[in-house]
């Protein structure tokens, strides 16, 4: 999972809000004007304008230090404590969080559960787990599943994520029911392609929404729901599991089994990434596919979940000279990045030729205890040993990869990634 955000998330995310917390942790920053450049928090990761992924980036910056074993700094855990609605829920950002949130909030599930998994790995915040995770309960659709905006139809990206935050904070999706009885798993699996997909290869991916009435194959909807089938977050736990994915099996011995699910969406991604190693998409105003960075990240991660390691062989060569430009300077690509590469039993220190948790670092206040002499990006002289990194050079070519890929990406690319 990286920044996704589709287009109509982030349209509907314009009205923001200001929501609730305790003055002493209202580290905020006033409004921009839409000619002024952004103005970050100090506690924020990144330098770009967060107001539609500043809790979604965090939290994904958070989640990949402690992942790998990087305390993060107490100002940055604060911020995002600091961003918690007094429902549990979060806004994507609020830029005076000293404000109560109000019936005007502009709530985002995508951004609750990041900051839900990000709080629960810390350790020590059970209190807001818990309220964000009540939260979320009392937002799902009767079908069984979750929306972007509460209120709006249910959408497999949103609800997989969703799901994936219920199943880290140590609910049982199958137990989490809707007012009309529909279980968070009944609300997901509808979105799959099942065995009378065409073209066959479709066969076992996730749609974001149907489309006039069809599913269509969405690659970020179909990352994110195999970890949610798996019942895994992020932050996947390097396994031995090395077996090859499989397409989905057809006739489907059990429609409604969230791990076979899982599988069949797996097996869709590694055949996607068979002959390039990476993803394609379209971008808006272009009728011609580009290579797609961020998701292919997310099938990374997800296939590593499924215990597929060797299918991602071909995807982690392509990012180590493909995902630089894309990633620089983003705390939710170097974050996804760290996760993607720490869950295939790699080095993020040694990612390319770059310490990826040492840009990760230098996007925001530094770790406690940290080296302080992490990598720095965004044009600015390198500090690390060996003088300047040749991954941020030959990335250049990346800059066509579109989503932060599990979620902006759309969390996201809603439609046709």
């Amino acid at each position: 999972m990286n920044v996704r955000r589709s287009a109509a998330a982030l349209a509907a995310s314009a009205v923001l809000c200001v929501g609730a917390a305790p003055a002493a942790l209202a580290d905020t920053a006033p409004p921009a004007s839409p000619s002024a450049p952004p103005v970050i928090p100090s506690g924020l990761y990144g330098k770009t304008d967060p107001s539609y992924d500043g809790v979604w980036r965090q939290s994904f910056a958070l989640l990949a230090q402690h992942t790998v074993g990087v305390e993060p700094a107490r100002e940055a855990v604060t911020w995002l404590l600091g961003q918690q609605c007094q429902t549990g829920g979060f806004a994507s950002f609020r830029a005076n969080a000293a404000v109560a949130c109000d019936a005007n909030t502009m709530y985002d599930t995508n951004a609750t559960s990041a900051a839900v998994q990000a709080l629960k790995a810390l350790g020590g915040h059970d209190a807001a787990v818990r309220k964000s995770v009540d939260w979320l309960k009392s937002v799902q659709n009767e079908d069984g599943g979750w929306s972007y905006v509460p209120g709006s139809p249910s959408d497999a990206n949103s609800t997989a994520v969703v799901i994936s935050a219920l199943s880290v904070a140590g609910e049982k999706p199958a137990e989490v029911r809707s007012k009309a009885g529909k279980s968070a798993y009944e609300g997901l699996l509808p979105f799959q392609l099942g065995c009378a997909a065409e073209p066959a290869a479709d066969r076992g991916a996730f749609a974001y929404q149907p489309a006039d009435g069809k599913l269509v194959a969405n690659a970020d909807a179909t990352a994110a729901a195999a970890l949610a089938g798996l019942g895994k977050g992020a932050a996947v736990v390097p396994s031995a599991e090395n077996t090859p994915a499989a397409p989905l099996v057809c006739p489907a011995a059990n429609a409604a089994d969230p791990v076979a699910a899982a599988q069949g969406a797996a097996g869709y991604l590694a055949e996607a990434l068979k002959k390039d190693g990476h993803l394609m998409a379209v971008t808006p105003g272009s009728d011609q596919p580009v290579p797609d960075t961020g998701n292919t990240v997310d099938a990374v991660l997800a296939l590593a979940a499924a215990g597929h390691k060797e299918s991602t062989a071909g995807a982690m060569k392509w990012l180590e000279t493909n995902s630089a430009e894309w990633a620089k300077g983003s705390p939710a690509a170097l974050g996804s990045l760290v996760l993607a590469t720490h869950a295939t039993g790699a080095d993020p220190k040694s990612f390319g030729g770059t310490d990826l948790v040492a840009a990760l670092n230098a996007t925001g206040p530094a770790p406690q205890g940290a080296d302080t002499k992490a990598t720095e990006v965004d044009g600015e002289k390198e500090k690390s040993s060996g003088g300047q990194n040749v991954w941020w050079i030959v990335g250049a070519g990346a800059a066509a990869g579109i989503g932060i890929g599990i979620l902006l990406s759309g969390r996201r690319k809603k439609n046709g990634s």
